[in-house]
Formats: structure tokens, C-alpha cells, sequence
């Protein structure tokens, strides 16, 4: 009995140091920066709309292990507003070469410049990741060999810990089967003994695989300069990158609130479209016509009634001399003023000044033949500042809640007309149809500016509003027949719009007895292709 008794007591006695390894190890985590559910849903979001986000993790996956979770603590980093990485201490083995790299990252110069544009924007985030795809490669490369001997090491660890259980489970079961003298049937000892066995040789194994993972430690700590400098490199591409991508929007007049409001894939494909564009690289020359047009609204002053010159006939009773307005008081000539001030023959002070602004809609004429492709000063072409003139009246319309019409034209059957009604947002894709539109050919101004005369007339009759202003951007000139000038004439006097011309690198087309000159109401030259500023005077009046 007490032979029986000491068989249990030995069991237990050889297997007390594995159960004391057999309780259940500290947890360690597999992400390196702590996130909320509402980070990993974001990342979730992100990941199952983005196809080169998971084109770049399959990518990655097949020569490394865990880079999923690389992949999310790297968008985590940059899309959290103040992200915060764990202690080294709680990481799995496995994933600490994850933890050196996202560290290298958020500690490296160029992190601060990059989170500025990416905090709190799954897109740029998203975005930062993918533009740091080369470096992460680049960095799994540089520590596979680290990261192969923590793997090691991980496992014999885990493998260990489960030797141990085993142990006590196998202790379990054989103190389940022993008699009440606390004899042990032989089987149920020998699987307690081959435990032991197995737990004894699991633990050589992870002493070897300690002293890999030192190793391991070492090969991380001589990649770690590396580790930096390519982490300085990935973050200052990537905030390049983000930075020039938030420019591009902006030029195009796509703010920040309406882009957080986008779709993920449908700002992907308008920030890819947007670099792509046969415009793109004139993204600089929209975005400084864009900010100068803001900067003549900001100095103009409606209704200004300017330097007093003389005297002049007209119907303006805001300008009435004195005289006149004393007839009123004598009641048998109110009449007479009546008819004066029907047919415009009251006496009115003349004042010297900036014209008022239009009510009507802003209809920008741009010429789009073969000539206008033709490059000028600073490589811009005479097309890219056109267009990029007209975008600028776009928002000068807009700003005034005005109609806004773009005709592209060349050839007389040759025209393509776009409308953006004042009293809803301007679709991006129709902005960008408009801008990249050429239909090359020769030039004709008659079938442009009669399309532009019908829609004043078509906005007159149904909203009564009149004075609108029509801009004709050109590097041309044409003639144009008796009758239609005629018929010009007539709808500009009722209608009483005005027609502004911009003459694009041709001095030439401005003469004396030009048809511009003979067109147009207020009629400029520009030369220097690079000077937004040539046409400042164009957003004061209009």
C-alpha cells in the first residue's frame, strides 16, 4: 500500500516543475500599436475597398510571414491622431521585427510631416501605406533573417508550454485512475513518464531556440541603422507623395470637407484620374489662377460708384443730377420724365471706374484648334492657361451664385458646350470632361459666341436676369459676315451682355480693325504664359 502510495507521490514529485510551467503564459499581442475597434474597423474598411492594398499584402505575404499585421500597425500609425506603440516586452516573438519597423517609422524625421496629412484620414493613410510598399519591402529583406530566428524561437516556446500541459494532463488521468492507496495502473504512470520525457526534451529545444533568439536580437540590432535610414527614406516619400495628391485636389477646387465625404473608390479613381490627366502637370498653374481670382474678389467692390468726370444720357436713377430730379416735384412734368427715363436720355453723373458686375451667367468661349496646343513661355501650352482661366471664372461664378457655361470650340462644326447651373455643386467629373477636352482644327468665333448669345436669351426668358458676361479665350483671329455682326449687335443691346476677350500669345490678333478688337467690349493680350496675373482685371468686373 504505501509502494502503491509512493508511485503517485513519485509522479507528482517528477512532474512538479511542469506544472508549474503549465499555467497559462502572459499574453502577448501580435499588434505593435494599440488600436480601438473603431481603428480596425476603419482598417477593415479600407482594406476590402482598396485592391492594391490587397494586392500588396498578397504580394508581401508570399515571402514573409505576419505582414498583414505589418500592413495594419503601419496604416494605424498614420491614420491615428496620436498613436501609441506597445512595450517591446508584450509582443509575441514573432512579431517583434513588426514592432522594430513601425517604431523606425513613427520615430524616424519625416513621420511628424506625414501624419499631418494622414491623421485622421483612412485615405491618406491608406494611401502612405502604399507609398511605402518599396521600403517595406525592402525592410522585410533586410530582416529575414531576425525574423526567421524569433519564428524559432516562438515555436519552441509554444512548444515547450504545451509539453507542460501535457504533463499535468497526463498526471491528471493517472491520478483519476489511482487506487485509494494511490497505486497507479502501469499505463497511466508510463504516459505521465513519456510526458515528462517529452516535456525534458522540449525544454533542451527551447534553450537551443534561446539562444537563436538572441541571435535573433543581434541580427535586429545590426539592421537597425539600416532599419532607420530606409525608414526616413519611406516616410519622406510617402508624405510626398500624400502631400502632392492633396495639392492636385485642391487645385481642382476639391476641398478637404468634400473629400472626406468621397467614397473610398471613387477617390481613388478621381485622385488617379487627376494624374493622369493630359492637365495634370498643370495642376500648379489652376491652383495660382484659382488663388489670385480669390484674391481679386476679396479686393472688389460692388456697386462703386468711382471718380466723377462729367455728364452723360442714360436711365441709371442712382446717377440722376439734381436738376432732374427736381422735375418730379412739378406735377405736369413727371410725364416728361417718364418718357426721358424710358428711352435712357435722363442726365446722369459720368464716373470713371471699374465696371459692375454681371448678373447673368459667365459663359467662357475657349478656343481648342490645332494653334492652341502649341507651347509658350515656361512650357506651359496656350490650351493650359485657357483652361485653367476658364476653372478660375468657374469659381468666380460660382462664388456669385451664377450660371457657369464652358463652350469649347475650333472648326464651325466643331463645339462642345458644358453647363454648371449656380444653384448646385459642380460635378468633378464634368469639371475634369471640360478641362481635358480638345477637338483641334482650324478656328471660328461665329457658331461660339451665337451659342453663347442663344443661352443669355434662354436665361433671360425664363429667370428675366440680363447682363451676363461672355469671355472669348483665343490665339486666333477670323472673319465674321455683316449679317452676323448684325445680328451680334442686336442681342448684345437687348440682352445687354458684355464679351471680354483674352487673346493667348498673339499680339497680333489685337490690332487696329481686328475683329476682336471690333467684338469686344474689354479686350487684353497676353504674352507671358506663367503670369496668372495678366488677366487679375477679368475677376474684378466679372
Amino acid at each position: 500500500m504505501g509502494e502503491a502510495g509512493s508511485a503517485l507521490d513519485e509522479l507528482a514529485h517528477r512532474s512538479g516543475t511542469w506544472l508549474a510551467r503549465s499555467a497559462a503564459p502572459a499574453p502577448r499581442h501580435t499588434a505593435a500599436v494599440v488600436a480601438g475597434p473603431f481603428d480596425r474597423v476603419a482598417w477593415r474598411d479600407v482594406y476590402e475597398q482598396s485592391a492594391a492594398l490587397r494586392d500588396l499584402a498578397a504580394d508581401l505575404g508570399r515571402r514573409h510571414d505576419h505582414t498583414a499585421d505589418l500592413l495594419t500597425d503601419v496604416f494605424l500609425a498614420a491614420c491615428q491622431a496620436a498613436p501609441r506603440l506597445r512595450d517591446r516586452a508584450e509582443m509575441a516573438p514573432s512579431h517583434l521585427v513588426n514592432h522594430q519597423v513601425v517604431a523606425a517609422l513613427t520615430h524616424s524625421a519625416g513621420f511628424a510631416e506625414l501624419h499631418r496629412e494622414t491623421a485622421g484620414d483612412a485615405y491618406a493613410a491608406a494611401m502612405a501605406v502604399l507609398a511605402q510598399a518599396p521600403a517595406l519591402r525592402g525592410l522585410l529583406e533586410r530582416t529575414r533573417e531576425a525574423r526567421d530566428r524569433a519564428e524559432q524561437a516562438d515555436g519552441a516556446r509554444q512548444e515547450a508550454a504545451a509539453a507542460a500541459a501535457r504533463v499535468g494532463e497526463a498526471l491528471r488521468e493517472a491520478a483519476e485512475e489511482a487506487g485509494a492507496d494511490g497505486a497507479v495502473p502501469a499505463p497511466a504512470a508510463d504516459a505521465v513518464r513519456r510526458a515528462i520525457e517529452a516535456a525534458e526534451a522540449a525544454e533542451a529545444a527551447e534553450a537551443a531556440a534561446r539562444q537563436e533568439a538572441g541571435a535573433a536580437a543581434q541580427a535586429l540590432a545590426a539592421a537597425l541603422p539600416g532599419i532607420r535610414a530606409a525608414a526616413r527614406n519611406a516616410t519622406a516619400t510617402a508624405a510626398e507623395a500624400v502631400r502632392q495628391e492633396a495639392a492636385l485636389m485642391r487645385a481642382w477646387g476639391v476641398g478637404a470637407g468634400r473629400l472626406e465625404r468621397m467614397p473610398f473608390d471613387e477617390r481613388a479613381r478621381l485622385a488617379e484620374r487627376l494624374r493622369g490627366g493630359r492637365l495634370a502637370r498643370w495642376a500648379d498653374l489652376i491652383g495660382r489662377f484659382r488663388q489670385m481670382a480669390a484674391g481679386e474678389r476679396a479686393r472688389k467692390v460692388e456697386n462703386a460708384t468711382g471718380e466723377l468726370v462729367g455728364v452723360t444720357l442714360g436711365d441709371d436713377l442712382s446717377r440722376v443730377i439734381p436738376s432732374e430730379l427736381a422735375v418730379l416735384g412739378i406735377p405736369e412734368l413727371r410725364a416728361v420724365f417718364a418718357a426721358r427715363y424710358a428711352a435712357g436720355e435722363l442726365m446722369l453723373y459720368d464716373t470713371r471706374g471699374e465696371q459692375s458686375t454681371g448678373r447673368g451667367a459667365v459663359i467662357a468661349c475657349v478656343d481648342t484648334s490645332h494653334s492652341m496646343y502649341a507651347e509658350g513661355p515656361g512650357g506651359i501650352t496656350r490650351e493650359a492657361w485657357s483652361k485653367a482661366c476658364a476653372l478660375a471664372l468657374l469659381d468666380q461664378a460660382r462664388h456669385a451664385g451664377r450660371d457657369f457655361v464652358g463652350i469649347l470650340f475650333s472648326a464651325a462644326d466643331k463645339i462642345r458646350v458644358f453647363r454648371f447651373p449656380g444653384d448646385r455643386p459642380a460635378d468633378i467629373a464634368d469639371v475634369l470632361d471640360f478641362a481635358e477636352t480638345f477637338l483641334g482644327g482650324g478656328t471660328d468665333f461665329q457658331r461660339p459666341l451665337g451659342t453663347a448669345a442663344a443661352l443669355l436669351e434662354e436665361e433671360f426668358e425664363d429667370t428675366a436676369r440680363g447682363r451676363g458676361d461672355i469671355v472669348l479665350i483665343t490665339d486666333d483671329a477670323c472673319e465674321v459676315t455683316e449679317t452676323w455682326v448684325r445680328g451680334w449687335n442686336e442681342a448684345k443691346h437687348r440682352l445687354g451682355f458684355r464679351l471680354f476677350g483674352v487673346a493667348v500669345a498673339t499680339p497680333d490678333a489685337t490690332g487696329a480693325g481686328s475683329v476682336l478688337e471690333s467684338l469686344c467690349d474689354n479686350l487684353r493680350t497676353v504674352d507671358d504664359l506663367t503670369d496668372v496675373h495678366s488677366a487679375a482685371d477679368l475677376f474684378r468686373v466679372i
